[in-house]
Order: C-alpha cells, then structure tokens, then sequence
C-alpha cells in the first residue's frame, strides 16, 4: 500500500512539473496535448486539425506549424518578401520579393520581383517587374492556366495626370493589373486603373462627368497623397468561374470587381467583354461614398484581402474580407454574399449582404492581416501584429497562436492536401 502511494505521488510530481508555468520551459501540456508557447487557446475539440502557412510580413522567411504551435518547416529567402507567398499544389513556393537595391520610388507593401521557388529551395522561375515607371507590389495570384496575375503602380507624370483630372501637385501611381505567361515571360493581359477615371474639376477633359452617376468609374480625386500613392492597392483574388478579379483598394476601403475575360483593348475602354463592360468596374462594395454614392452603408475603414471562396470551400461564391477598422481601432472580419449578376446601379444601394462577422475587443490591427475559411467551417485570421485567431461559425475563439513579429497573411492546409505531401514532410 505505502509503495502505491509513492507511486501516484511520483506520477503527480511528473504531471505537475509538466503543467506548471515555468519562463524555462518553451512547452506545455495541456488536454494531454505537447503545445508550444505560443499557443495561448487550444480546444482539440472545436478546432480544425490543419497546418498554417505564416508569411512574414516583408521578412527574409516564413513557417508552416500544426495546431500545437509545433514548426513543420520553414523557409528562408535570400530577398525580403513583397508580401504575399503561398503554398502551390506542387509544393513550390509562389511569393513577390523586393529588388537587391531600392527601386526608384516605393512606398509601403512594394515588391518587383516574382518568383516560384522550388521544394529544395531552388528558383524555378523569376520575373522581374520594376523600373522607373512601374513596380509590382503587395499581391500575386495563380491563375488556372498556369499564368501568374500581378499588382502594379504605375507612375504617371503630373503633366500626364493633369490630362486625366487629376488635381495633384506631383506624380500619382495608380493600380494597374498584368498578366503573365511564365512559360516566355510575356505579358498576356493588362488592366490600368488610368483608363476607366470619371472627374468633375476640369470640364474640357473628355473624361469629365457626375461622379455619382458613373459607378463604373473611377474618381482619382477620391484621396490625393503627397507622395502621389492615390489608392494603394493591397490584394487581388480570382473567381475562376466568373472570370473575374477583385482588386482592395485601401484607400478608398473599397474593392473594385474586373471583368478578366477582356481583351487587353477591351480592358482598356468600356465595351467587350462577358459583362459587356470592357474595363469599366462591373461591380464594387465597400464605401460607397468613394463613388459619390449616398445610398448604402459603409462597411470598411481600411480593407486588406478579399478572399474569394472557392465551390470547395464552406461558403462558397462569398467574399472573406479583413475591415481594419483604422477610424474605430477594431477590425472586423466579414464575409459578403457576392450578386449572382454583378450590376452598379447609379444613387442606388449597391451594398452585400453580410452574411457572417466576427470582431473581438483585443482584435485589431490598421494594416495588412486577412482571413481564410476552413474545411470544417470555421475562419482562420491574421492580426497583423499579433498572430492568429481561429473561430468557429458560432463566433467562439477554438485556437489562438500569439508570436512576435509581424504577419502580412496566414494560409491554411490540411495534412491531405497536395501542397503538404508534396513537400515531403
């Protein structure tokens, strides 16, 4: 009898000296699972058992863990990140990466160089797009093709700027989308903000006209810079059956909706096209007051990626995006029921529908961050300058991963999924 009593003692002992909070220990047990530090919540029960993809905002690395917290692999670049890398189905890496030396003019989020990197660390293809009048920036996409789609300011000199209405004192670097063929380096397809302006200064321009009752349109005035960055672009996604591109455009807290199955001419005027629309805006939500438009709410104060969901992803045909919330200090994730057929509608309510939310007093952060939706149901956000939050549809909090430094976005990917085994883990 005295032996069993030691016995439980010493088990209690070894149980205990693996719960205790300790500053030596970087692990703890808990539900009799092995986490890291970092992890500050953990219910197995709740959660989805899956890897998270870290990118490292404009870092020269990134991670992939599990739940626990525990680091399955990480990566290091030569180049800082531009922001955004994901994880390809092949395993490779796709990422945008800033140039050796400074480009010549930048402002926060800037990139120029592409690359698809290579399970062993090898580059497989590199694009470089950055000169003295154009710079890849913030986002990439993979398209379905295999071409790669790009975020690009594009310098326009004042005196070119006053032609388009444009009540600047300097250069402005409006958003401009290209699309390349990896397999020559060709651009395929182009899109330039510059040509779809609708401004109401300067009546013997040809593009002169009521703001409000051109919704397809674009006013540069909406928000002058004085470095010229007049919208600041900061993601793009694709909706493969629609063919179509959304494109956040920060400064007016707004995405913009491209109809992509254009010609390069069509994109580039307002006619042609499966919308009919050319390059026009077929759709945008957001804040309709950047358009003039007093009808509708208001949604965002700042926005960063608008995540499209996928028919395979709970959800699916609605929008997954991260409202900053600069004004308030709280952000807010919100996922938006996309129109079946996307209209604008001059002085008219052209908002979506919310269809989820979720917002949470310690969550909050004014730039980068995001959210992605998971195979079981619930979202997965990166706070920017915290970590990342996982929660269920019900709005409970089921994982939380707290580390230092700074996270442009987090991806998700289960066990199963090519992109996994391909990396030979």
């Amino acid at each position: 009898m005295k032996i069993k009593v030691i016995f439980i003692c010493f088990l209690a002992l070894i149980v205990w000296s693996c719960t205790k909070d300790d500053s030596d220990n970087t692990t703890e047990i808990r539900d009799e699972v092995l986490l890291s530090e970092e992890v500050e919540l953990y219910d197995s029960g709740k959660l989805e058992n899956s890897f998270v993809l870290g990118v490292i905002n404009g870092g020269t690395s990134s991670f992939l863990i599990d739940k626990t917290g525990l680091k399955l692999k990480e990566w290091n670049f030569e180049n800082n990140l531009g922001n955004d890398l994901v994880l390809l189905p092949s395993g490779k890496l796709l990422g945008i990466f800033k140039p050796d030396s400074d480009p010549e003019f930048s402002f926060g989020g800037y990139g120029g160089i592409i690359k698809i990197i290579n399970t062993d660390g090898s580059i497989d293809w590199e694009f470089d797009y950055h000169s003295s009048t154009y710079l890849a920036h913030h986002d990439v996409e993979i398209l379905p093709n295999g071409n790669v789609l790009i975020l690009v300011w594009e310098k326009v000199i004042n005196s070119e700027a006053q032609l388009y209405g444009i009540n600047a004192v300097g250069d402005v670097y409006p958003e401009m989308l290209i699309e390349v063929n990896p397999s020559n380096n060709s651009i395929v397809w182009e899109w330039h903000s510059k040509d779809h302006f609708v401004q109401d200064i300067n009546e013997a321009l040809p593009n002169y006209g009521v703001i409000a009752d051109n919704p397809q349109l674009i006013n540069p005035n909406y928000v002058l810079s004085d470095n010229g960055d007049i919208m600041h672009g900061n993601g793009i996604d694709y909706d493969s059956e629609k063919d179509v591109i959304f494109l956040s455009i920060n400064f007016f807290s707004e995405v913009w909706v491209i109809d992509h199955s254009t010609l390069t001419n069509e994109a580039a005027g307002s006619i042609g096209g499966n919308y009919g629309k050319g390059g026009d805006l077929i759709y945008r939500f957001g804040n309709p007051r950047a358009y003039n438009n007093f009808s509708g709410t208001r949604l965002f104060d700042s926005n960063h990626f608008p995540n499209f969901l996928e028919t395979n992803e709970p959800g699916a045909g609605n929008i997954l995006i991260f409202n900053n919330g600069v004004s308030q200090g709280q952000s807010i994730i919100y996922e938006l029921a996309m129109p079946a057929n996307y209209n604008l509608v001059a002085n008219s309510d052209n908002e979506p529908e919310v269809v989820w939310s979720f917002t949470h007093e310690d969550l909050f952060n004014q730039r980068i961050s995001g959210a992605v939706r998971l195979k079981n149901g619930n979202t997965l956000i990166c706070e920017g300058d915290y970590g990342f939050w996982e929660v269920t549809r019900e709005k409970e909090i089921v994982w939380k991963y707290n580390k230092v430094g700074s996270f442009w976005r987090a991806y998700n990917y289960l066990p199963t999924d090519s992109a996994i085994l391909n990396l030979g883990l």
